[in-house]
């Protein structure tokens, strides 16, 4: 009787089962491609460093930024609301600064208008005429032929009132002389700017002495029946640049002034 065959172990794998002639070597068991290729431990350590530096770049783009996407906007958006606010600013400083001009010029205007106005005003009051009296009539012209003057001819204007009526001077001037003259009885020279002559003659009274300064209205005598006259009036000369003898009545009014 032939003895039992030997029972196969299970746990003897197909590897071990095979047998190695003489002379060979055991087949060592191959590598995974992930095991040819394991890094060593420097290498490991320089690709941890190189992520986590690419990590940080990518997460610093995207959340570090000084100027995220909204918070730009936003800045955009008040330079430009603070450069509508400067240009308004810059329009209303320009406004105030030509309102400002226009009401100096206008100042300075006014002031020159006030000047020529002033200065015509003093001009005119230099050269203003009045009436030497008042509640007067005339009596003898330029130029009428009589007797009764000297030289048979009239040379002035005669106004006739009552004696002690006021005489003021026609215009401003300087007194050249007062006191009694013969037939002219107590008269008054009064020279003008432009070098005119006036006399009153007649009067009753004076109250200017010879460099006196008058403005035309000033009160200089009063009238009388002084001289070669025959009744109380006012005999009244004009002799321009104090030469002969002119109409007083047309002199009167080339001033603006009507017997």
């Amino acid at each position: 009787m032939s003895s039992p065959a030997p029972k196969r172990r299970l746990d003897v794998r197909e590897n071990d089962r095979r047998s190695t002639g003489p002379g060979k070597r055991a087949a060592r068991p191959q590598r995974s491609t992930w095991q040819k290729f394991l890094p060593s431990p420097a290498m490991a350590g320089a690709l941890a460093l190189i992520t986590a530096g690419v990590g940080s770049v990518a997460y610093s783009s995207q959340t570090d930024s000084p100027f995220p996407q909204n918070d730009y906007a936003a800045i955009s958006a008040t330079y430009a609301n603070d450069t509508d606010s400067s240009v308004d600013v810059s329009r209303s400083a320009d406004r105030r600064v030509s309102a400002e001009q226009a009401a100096a010029q206008v100042a300075q205007q006014q002031s020159q208008i006030r000047e020529a106005v002033q200065a015509r005003a003093d001009d005119l009051a230099l050269n203003r005429w009045v009436l030497p009296v008042t509640g007067y009539r005339i009596t003898a012209r330029f130029g009428q032929s009589s007797g009764l003057w000297s030289s048979g001819r009239h040379t002035g204007l005669d106004f006739a009132g009552p004696s002690g009526s006021t005489i003021v001077s026609v215009a401003a001037g300087t007194v050249k002389s007062s006191g009694y003259a013969g037939a002219y009885g107590n008269k008054t020279e009064i020279v003008l700017e432009d070098g005119t002559e006036i006399w009153y003659c007649h009067q009753s009274r004076v109250v200017v002495s010879p460099g006196d300064q008058v403005a035309a209205g000033d009160v200089i005598g009063y009238t009388g029946s002084t001289g070669n006259v025959t009744g109380p009036h006012l005999h009244l000369e004009v002799h321009p640049g104090g030469g002969g003898a002119v109409d007083p009545f047309a002199a009167l009014q080339e001033h603006d002034v009507n017997p």
